[in-house]
């Protein structure tokens, strides 16, 4: 699966600083209402993001993603996005993983960056209750090959069991692996392929309808290939890098581009922070 560092991870100390900041200077320039003050500023307290980013009230299930690219069209540089973004994108970070049910993320990304499970935030912790959630999204591996490190804290220290997306075909002696470390293995797809539609169904049907994904641009590239993508979340960073760094979705590409449509944007130092869904 492809890679998008640099986003997954933070440690307690930027967290809290961040709970403590509020966005003072973020506009929101789409949709604009009556009710929207003149100058469009207002405050973001965590909250009033949750707000803005809630899934849609629907009985299936919703994949969004989240992204961040650069004026060129670069998701990273010198192979992290993290030189490409900034707090406020990490804020929005952090409010998409506390509204999901489920985040899923490439075995390349879990391995290079060295992901951790999902904790608990308080700020979340009312309305993850509030909406029948558990106080955290479990982290869901894709994986062919099941080519990961199980003794990983990823694996062996969830506060949610961590899931293991593969195929039919994967090594017998991995899933074994994988199941005495404590994860749950989930086959969606046959041979040693995992297909993207029947992922989003294996992990509705577990009751995980609130899907995330944090890449890589291969596996989101395969979601959009097969058609499951509801919402992109984009963060366009104002910066140009050149270079041939990876786009946000790769692979192989679709026959007919398929439309988004606009539904949101708000801005904060030239940063774009925008939603969009299936037309």
């Amino acid at each position: 699966m492809g890679l998008c560092p640099g986003r997954a991870v933070e440690d307690d100390t930027t967290l809290n600083l961040k709970r403590r900041a509020r966005l003072q200077n973020m506009r929101r320039l789409f949709p604009v209402t009556d009710l929207t003050p003149a100058d469009h500023e207002e405050e973001w307290s965590l909250d009033a993001l949750a707000d803005a980013y809630a899934y849609p009230e629907q009985d299936g299930p919703w994949l969004r993603a989240n992204m961040v690219s650069t004026l060129d069209g670069a998701a990273q540089h010198d192979g992290r996005s993290q030189p490409i973004s900034c707090e406020s994108d990490m804020r929005i970070f952090g409010t998409l993983r506390g509204l999901a049910d489920v985040v899923l993320a490439g075995a390349e990304t879990v391995r290079l960056e060295g992901y951790r499970p999902a904790r608990a935030r308080e700020a979340f912790a009312a309305r993850r209750a509030a909406a029948g959630q558990g106080p955290a999204p479990a982290i869901a591996v894709v994986s062919g090959s099941l080519d990961l490190d199980f003794s990983l804290p990823l694996f062996t220290e969830p506060l949610v069991p961590t899931l293991v997306l593969t195929g039919a075909g994967a090594p017998a002696g991995r899933v074994e692996e994988a199941h005495r470390a404590g994860a749950e293995v989930v086959i969606a797809g046959e041979g040693s392929r995992v297909d993207p539609a029947r992922a989003v169904r294996e992990l509705a049907d577990r009751g995980l309808k609130r899907l995330l994904t944090e890449g890589g641009p291969r596996m989101l590239g395969q979601f959009v290939a097969a058609g499951v993508l509801d919402e992109l979340c984009l963060t366009l960073s104002p910066m140009l890098t050149a270079g041939d760094a990876q786009r946000i979705a790769g692979g192989p590409s679709m026959a007919v581009p398929e439309r988004f449509a606009l539904t949101s944007m708000l801005e904060e130092a030239g940063f774009l922070f925008t939603r969009y869904r299936r037309s």
